[in-house]
């Protein structure tokens, strides 16, 4: 996944990383005899796009998910039409790019176990959606059955719903996973010995039996040619996924000509003012309750691809990264891995985000203005080879702690006003609309069949104005308590209350449903059954309208579309959707899921269909906005003590851990399989302390067996992905892990406002107590089942046109064959590097068979000769650590940015980043008097070029602020002395306790902090455990150095010193 919204974040801010990829589609021409022939697409031929590519890398899964259930068609019949779905897809790609060298194919394998909760997480869910749509759609077919609703032929099976699919098989070690991979095998095979545009194609196929992830097994593949001194390092690279950390994969091989091509998931967006997901007016995505579904019969044209070039981000980057006076040389490639190390703040697949860091609040270029206000300090990049300088790091962290309180207040305000202008809209639409209805319902005349385009209506000084096209029942929003005020203001009503407005609009929901009603029922009579149906649909809209939740909640979108086809048009032949089917129970009704949001702080299982579904958001008990928020977040989310500062220092570290994790598997490959982040919640940023102290280190491991990690991952609905043998394990009381597998579980909304956004708390799986159970179960396992629970190799395979095929069959199929495995010359291979087996299974021009049953047989059928050869491949190891490094004999492109484009930059670059009201914009390199560093985390260059030492500072008055340990040293902070240290500092020491020997210390002019400006406070050493800080005490505060505030120190810098852990106020 990665980080959410981070591709859309990317094409907004730097526009020219994307483009439109230029597709040939295949052909139909006309015969003679007025039959058409569909002529394919010639993959020999020069690509479209201007540029020929090298190598291709299929991240499968992101062609697996959409076939397996699309959202924009009807979901195949079976798992064999999903295999042919698979096939159609990868072609269209295949010949979108085509690759000239190699197309590398990788499907998600067992994950290492830092991911493995991230699943379970999403299997989880995923299970409860469907059997809470499942229960929904059976619940709905029962109603309309004894209404006496059927389908056509009366027969009352082919209403019953059909189960939805459960995507959870797509998991290494089930069924299904092993018929994709038998699958791929015979589709390569296929094309290698009938399509001439493959001949001199080399394929790799990493299926589910090959441990990673699939786009981190590409990543592998990169890196080990790279290590090759025959590599190329003009190669140009194309990788598809719809994962955005695709992106930082890119950045993080430094290989400069790489594309990351992905469908354009944005290509439908319409006006300003309507949502992405789903196109409707009112609200925007982060509030949207689902697409609509689409009507039955309509097929949507495929969707765009685009590319992202790796390549022009690069040149973006160069500028915004590059700081100008910097005391040490710039490397863009260094600078580069530091960007990739600040974007896992913002969310990544195994650690839970920052609580003050979100992409959509441009988190990325918060922490991108601490970086570049603090390189010159640090005297060194943050990452080195995958490496993490810890101490560097928390000087990041430092930075953004500063700003965290004012980060939450700011988000705050945002929420307020966006829910008060929601608020707002919906009100005026439930008044406008309201009127109209009410205008028919009163009318003498009946309203004409089908309302009219062009309704009259009153202005206000009582002239006739062109009114709006009057929108169907479903269009009506409903209230939920509390949610829009319009008392006294005219724009909702002029003095009606709150609960005027909502009876005005459910009146008007009512009249309605009753006219557009009696208005079908009286033109062309339908068919009995159509007639029943329409009854009952009518009678849940009046419903709905009676209760508060609208129709909405009763009819799906493409019922309401096959009752507005009733409505206007008489004509019977109508293609309309008759009565609901087996095959479309799940779209003729509301998603309880989607629907609704979840009603409070925590709900069960997904939250369920709430009665006040459009109703405020529910209540955030932490509050972040308010003082004592960390307090408040520890306590309610890890259960602990406001005195127990040790649990967040443990956190602190663990996340830690978790980034110097994170960062070795992007840039080096997986550092451990075993090393899991053991938390729910992230860390703020103030709690990052003695990080230079911290050392990292990781045991390699070993991965999970699939039947493992299916065991680890999967609920007890989705058992049927697993051997018999396991169930008892998932389901009996008896079973000593029956505690990992909760059918209700916990979901705790985070400050969301639906369920699906927020933190579902499973408990964490105990290593040793999973095995030790499944290993009692493993001599029950049949032979085809220990089949599926082993780990496999890459396959390579190529055309027996190809020149590597002559050295295979002489290696490994002839007379004088040798040893069964060798390595590759990579002269004959076109650079790839590696070694080769022999594979058993495999024999020379035998048959290839079909793998499935059924299917389309008229496309894809078995050959009586395979013209393909198959041996199992071997990456080359990589001696030592992968460099950040560009290779020698690499050739760029001329730039693509202009002038322009570069001033642009330079101009985001230096204002990039939002004063959340800590130290004001200003640009590093100007240290002249009374300067503030933007987001400085430590003292800067000061007057007479000191840094400010250790933290101590005088205030305002000449106060002094000492902050070593205070609630020990000092004890409980008196009223008097907090209002005093709020207002003017603490005046010379009066009425604090008795300070060590020594303190507090006496400075020389220009040292240390002295001459704080107006208003600041001094702050103080500020240890782990407090310190007096400007406004009030803290337990776990922390002051800052002298000269911190309104003027800056003159002697000791702009900060005059680190004042570690505390915050600004």
């Amino acid at each position: 996944m990665g980080v959410p919204a981070l591709f859309r974040w990317l094409s907004k801010k730097y526009p020219k990383i994307v483009s439109s990829v230029i597709e040939e589609r295949e052909e139909e021409i006309e015969n003679g005899d007025g039959s058409k022939t569909k002529v394919p697409v010639d993959g020999r031929k020069p690509n479209p796009n201007g540029e020929e590519m090298d190598n291709l890398y299929l991240d499968m899964n992101g062609i697996v998910h959409p076939c397996s259930h699309p959202e924009d068609r009807p979901p195949p019949a079976d798992e064999e039409e999903m295999m042919i779905a698979v096939f159609e897809y990868t072609d269209r790609v295949v010949n979108m790019v085509r690759p000239r060298k190699l197309l590398m194919i990788a499907v998600d394998g067992v994950a290492p176990r830092a991911k493995m909760n991230q699943q379970r997480s999403r299997r989880f869910r995923s299970a409860q959606e469907a059997a809470e749509k499942d229960a929904a759609a059976a619940e709905y077919h029962l109603e309309m059955l004894a209404k006496g609703v059927n389908t056509e032929n009366g027969g009352a099976d082919s209403d019953k719903p059909k189960k939805t699919w459960d995507s959870n098989s797509i998991t290494p070690g089930t069924p299904f996973m092993d018929l994709l991979a038998a699958s791929l095998r015979y589709w390569v095979s296929y094309k290698l010995s009938t399509d001439p545009a493959w001949e001199k194609l080399k394929v790799i196929i990493s299926d589910a039996t090959v441990p990673g992830e699939g786009e981190h097994k590409i990543m592998n593949f990169v890196r080990s040619q790279r290590s090759s001194a025959t590599h190329d390092p003009n190669t140009r690279h194309v990788i598809y996924g719809l994962d955005a950390d695709l992106i930082m994969l890119g950045i993080a091989t430094h290989e400069p000509h790489f594309r990351v091509l992905r469908e354009d998931v944005f290509a439908n967006d319409t006006k300003p003012g309507h949502c992405r997901k789903c196109n409707q007016p009112g609200h925007m995505a982060d509030s949207c309750r689902g697409a609509p579904k689409e009507q039955e019969g309509i097929v949507k044209p495929p969707k765009p691809f685009i590319w992202l070039h790796v390549s022009i981000l690069r040149e973006y980057l160069a500028i915004e990264m590059s700081v100008p006076n910097q005391p040490f040389k710039f490397d863009l490639e260094r600078a580069l891995d530091d960007w990739v190390f600040m974007c896992f703040f913002v969310g990544n697949d195994f650690l839970p985000h920052l609580p003050s860091l979100d992409i959509r609040e441009d988190g990325i270029d918060t922490l991108i203005a601490i970086w570049r206000d603090n390189i010159p300090v640090m005297g060194g990049y943050v990452t080195k080879d995958g490496h993490v300088d810890l101490a560097r790091a928390q000087t990041i962290l430092e930075g953004l702690a500063k700003q965290e309180d004012a980060i939450f207040k700011r988000r705050r305000e945002t929420d307020v006003k966006r829910e008060a202008g929601q608020r707002r809209r919906e009100a005026e639409k439930a008044r406008r609309e309201g009127n109209k209805r009410q205008r028919f319902s009163n009318s003498n005349d009946s309203a004409p069949s089908g309302y009219d385009e062009s309704v009259i209506r009153r202005g206000p000084r009582g002239g006739v104005m062109r009114g709006e096209q009057a929108p169907d029942i479903n269009a009506l929003p409903t209230f939920a308590p509390g949610q829009a005020q319009t008392r006294n203001d005219p724009r909702f009503g002029g003095g009606l209350t709150h609960a005027d407005v909502v009876g005005n609009a459910n009146q008007a929901n009512r009249s309605a449903a009753a006219a557009l009603k009696e208005q079908l029922m009286s033109s062309k009579k339908p068919a009995d059954n159509q007639k029943a149906e329409l009854e009952s649909l009518f009678a849940g809209a009046t419903n709905g309208a009676q209760n508060g939740n609208g129709p909405q909640a009763v009819l799906g979108k493409r019922t309401r579309d096959m009752i507005d086809s009733a409505a206007g048009d008489n004509d019977p032949s109508s293609s309309a959707p008759s009565t609901p089917g087996r095959n479309t129970p799940n779209k003729e009704i509301a998603d309880p899921i989607t629907n609704g949001p979840a009603g409070h702080g925590t709900s069960g299982a997904l939250g369920g269909n709430n009665k006040d579904s459009q109703g405020a958001a529910p209540e955030d008990t932490v509050r972040l906005w308010e003082d004592g928020y960390q307090d408040r977040y520890y306590e309610q989310k890890f259960h602990a003590s406001v005195d127990d500062i040790e649990l967040r220092h443990r956190v602190a570290r663990s996340y830690v851990e978790g980034l110097c994790w994170v960062l070795l598997y992007y840039f080096q490959g997986c550092p451990s399989w075993t090393w899991y982040y053991p938390y729910h919640y992230a860390p703020f940023a103030a709690d990052f302390v003695d990080m230079d102290k911290q050392v990292v280190s990781f045991e390699k491991g070993k991965p999970f067996r699939p039947y493992e990690q299916l065991m680890g991952v999967m609920p007890a609905a989705s058992n049927h992905t697993l051997p018999a043998v396991f169930h008892p394990l998932m389901t009996e009381d008896e079973s000593p892990i029956k505690e990992f597998y909760p059918v209700d579980f916990e979901v705790d909304l985070n400050g969301k406002k639906f369920a699906w956004q927020g933190v579902a708390l499973l408990p964490f799986i105990d290593e040793r107590r999973l095995l030790d159970a499944m290993h009692t179960k493993y001599p029950l396992l049949s032979q085809d089942e220990q089949r599926r629970n082993a780990f496999g190799t890459e396959a390579l395979i190529f055309s027996t046109q190809h020149p590597l095929y002559e050295e295979v069959a002489t290696n490994f199929y002839s007379k004088k064959a040798g040893t069964p495995k060798f390595k590759l010359d990579s002269r004959i291979t076109e650079g790839l590097a590696g070694r080769v087996e022999k594979e058993e299974k495999f024999f020379p021009h035998s048959e290839l068979a079909f793998p499935l049953e059924s299917g389309n047989q008229d496309a894809y059928t078995g050959l009586d000769q395979n013209e393909s050869a198959t041996v199992s491949y071997f990456m080359p190891t990589i001696p030592g650590i992968h460099k950040s490094m560009l290779l020698p004999g690499v050739h760029f492109a001329d730039p693509v940015l202009d002038y322009q484009d570069v001033q642009a930059t330079r101009e985001m670059a230096r204002k990039s980043g939002r004063s959340h009201g800590g130290v004001q914009l200003s640009h590093n390199g100007d240290r002249s008097d009374g300067r503030r560093m933007n987001f400085a985390a430590r003292g800067g260059g000061g007057a007479n070029a000191h840094r400010g030492g250790g933290g101590h500072g005088y205030g305002a008055n000449g106060g002094y602020g000492y902050g070593q340990a205070a609630q020990q040293v000092f004890g409980s902070l008196p009223p008097q002395l907090a209002q005093q240290a709020a207002t003017h500092g603490f005046p010379a020491m009066q009425g604090m306790p008795p300070l060590p020997p020594g303190f507090p210390p006496v400075f020389p002019p220009g040292n240390g902090g002295q001459q704080g400006g107006p208003g600041s406070y001094g702050g103080g050493q500020g240890g782990p455990q407090g310190g007096y800080q400007r406004d009030q005490y803290r337990p776990n505060g922390g002051g800052y150095g002298g000269g911190y505030g309104a003027g800056g120190g003159r002697g000791g810098g702009y900060q005059g010193g680190r004042g570690g852990g505390g915050r600004r106020y």
